[in-house]
């Protein structure tokens, strides 16, 4: 990557023109940049951000300039500069900062709808949490903890570990200690828990099948360490009837009234204190490089932010 002067964008029709603020990195962009997720070359990474409305395409009558706000699925966003979609646009709350409005999208959201509707958590439901303290697992944590369950988690230093038990973790997990499978079974004595949010693929995927109740169910929803093996199906009826799903977000807010709802939850669970972001680092844009060998090399912890 490398940081280039660019033209200002126009908002065209549908658009707005927004003044990005801070700027969101995630997996995403690092899938899209070593070719996992195809892009077209050359490319503006980055998909999430907050900003202000600095110009109004035609026909667009929700926004106007001077509005504050974020978006979690339009691309472009690693610039000054981003035309966005109207409707990929939510208004931030004046009681939330730009920093925190970036944070929240796209990693916010993402523990909404994993925690109620990809499995929707109930009281007393055991979980495992992997990665419990970067950007998804730390809100993670606090929202299956908000739904009653019991949580475990797994991450690779006491200092994340620190921070996984401050979101609320009742069972935090060394992985680089203590085999996270033998942990689960001797912290559930034996049963397993009801379901496994992976976002960490090849190196956990086959032991968090083992870690899940007979029944239970597999969210693998990233792959930081490689993609998943592949398996024969029959493996699930073999370890117990389980469950295997492999969602996206923006399956979850692909219509303007799921967006709205779902961003507007979190925005509020923020605004309200019942969600605390953790910002981990705050990188000038032209360190975009920087942030994403520190994201692949897991020495980051919650939200990592670009800003312009």
């Amino acid at each position: 990557m490398a940081l280039t002067d660019l033209p200002v964008p126009e908002a065209a029709a549908g658009q707005v023109l927004v003044k990005v603020e801070a700027v969101g990195v995630n997996f995403i962009d690092v899938y899209q940049r070593d070719g996992l997720y195809p892009v077209q070359l050359p490319h503006v990474p980055g998909i999430e951000g907050s900003g202000t409305v600095s110009q109004v395409g035609s026909g667009v009558a929700a926004l106007r300039v001077g509005d504050r706000v974020a978006w979690a699925s339009s691309p472009g966003t690693y610039a000054e500069y981003a035309a966005v979609p109207v409707d990929k646009a939510v208004k931030v709350p004046e009681a939330i900062g730009f920093p925190e409005a970036a944070a929240a999208m796209l990693q916010g959201m993402t523990a909404h709808y994993l925690t109620l509707d990809t499995y929707p958590i109930k009281p007393d439901d055991t979980v495992l949490i992997h990665a419990a303290a970067g950007g998804v697992g730390h809100l993670l944590v606090q929202v299956a903890k908000r739904r009653g369950a019991r949580v475990l988690a797994t991450v690779s230093t006491e200092q994340k570990a620190d921070l996984a038990r401050k979101a609320g973790a009742d069972e935090v997990i060394l992985y680089t200690q203590t085999d996270f499978l033998e942990g689960v079974k001797r912290l559930t004595g034996g049963a397993g828990v009801n379901v496994v949010y992976d976002s960490v693929g090849r190196t956990t995927f086959l032991k968090s099948l083992d870690c899940l109740a007979r029944r239970g169910i597999m969210v693998s929803f990233g792959q930081s360490s490689g993609n998943n093996p592949d398996i024969n199906t029959a493996l699930l009826q073999a370890k117990g009837s389980l469950y295997l799903t492999r969602p996206s977000l923006f399956h979850y807010i692909a219509d303007r009234a799921s967006l709205e709802r779902r961003s507007s939850e979190v925005l509020g669970w923020i605004a309200n204190g019942e969600l605390v972001l953790h910002i981990g680092e705050k990188l000038p844009l032209a360190e975009a490089a920087e942030a994403h060998r520190r994201l692949e090399a897991r020495k980051t912890t919650g939200k990592v932010l670009l800003i312009p």
